[in-house]
């Protein structure tokens, strides 16, 4: 599964992501390797936990329109 990743320079030093398909799910680190490390950790257990979450009772459609 591949997801984007949006890295940002830390105001107190370093880097951290978010990862907009998952939200909530963000990570922190000194070094860009050991964030993308940190962030890859961070989407593993995201998944884990939604997965292991009882599904919505009512499920939404998605649909386009144009404008």
């Amino acid at each position: 599964m591949k997801l984007k990743v949006h890295v940002h320079n830390a105001e107190e030093g370093g880097f951290w992501a978010e990862i907009p398909a998952l939200p909530g799910c963000v990570s922190e680190a000194d070094t860009l390797d050991e964030l993308m490390s940190n962030t890859e950790e961070a989407a593993v257990g995201w998944l884990e936990v939604s997965a292991e979450r009882d599904p919505d009772p009512s499920p939404t459609q998605v649909v386009e329109i144009d404008v």
